[in-house]
């Protein structure tokens, strides 16, 4: 059982945000600047990992350093507006912090886009920390504390194992619900709406 005011530690693409919409938009644009080939359509079934790892799909080992700079160059006019709140994603970051605690958002997107996101959709975050991925994200939930951390995908659930939090898994990205089960997670939702009550379950007594 945790305290009655945990940390929690948030992903973002795919748990607070439908980050879909302008990601699409972003590898579009990218294409149409370097006319290299892009299924944009099947970049956006697979959000979680690192940029240079899908960048690794579309372009020659030797340019994917260059090409992740560009598309972090270009993310903010072409992603910001187009990405939406999560159902659920204000209200279980406002849950957090009603019950006491510190919402704390995790991910491996860069970090400045990441602000960008959250500051546009003005989900109040307390941190956040990006550049991590998977187990990776362990160092970050360790450092502020986080006894819980929510995701969408198995490389999500690795990082809260890692750091010996709590996994909440959500099946709103990539990974459906017997996937996260099996990969490990303490408990699944269908999505942050359910979160609130959850909390509410695991901190009380």
């Amino acid at each position: 059982m945790t305290s009655r005011a945990p940390t929690v530690g948030f992903d973002l693409d795919m748990t607070l945000i439908d980050s879909r919409p302008g990601i699409h938009a972003c590898y579009r644009a990218l294409s149409a600047r370097t006319g290299a080939y892009i299924d944009c359509d099947l970049v956006v079934t697979r959000l979680g990992p690192p940029l240079e790892d899908e960048l690794a799909n579309w372009f020659p080992a030797g340019q994917v350093a260059a090409m992740a700079d560009l598309y972090r160059e270009m993310y903010p006019a072409h992603a910001i507006t187009g990405s939406l709140a999560m159902p659920g994603a204000r209200e279980a970051v406002e849950a957090v912090r009603s019950a006491g605690g510190r919402a704390v958002v995790v991910t491996a997107k860069w970090e400045p886009n990441a602000k960008l996101h959250l500051e546009h959709l003005r989900i109040d975050a307390d941190a956040v920390v990006g550049n991590l991925w998977a187990e990776q994200k362990a160092a970050a939930l360790r450092e502020h504390g986080a006894s819980v951390y929510v995701g969408d995908h198995t490389g999500d659930i690795r990082g809260a194992r890692r750091a010996d939090a709590y996994s909440v898994a959500v099946a709103t990205g990539p990974c459906d619900a017997a996937e996260l089960t099996a990969a490990g997670a303490d408990v699944v939702l269908a999505d942050l709406t359910d979160f609130p009550a959850w909390l509410r379950s695991h901190t009380a007594g």
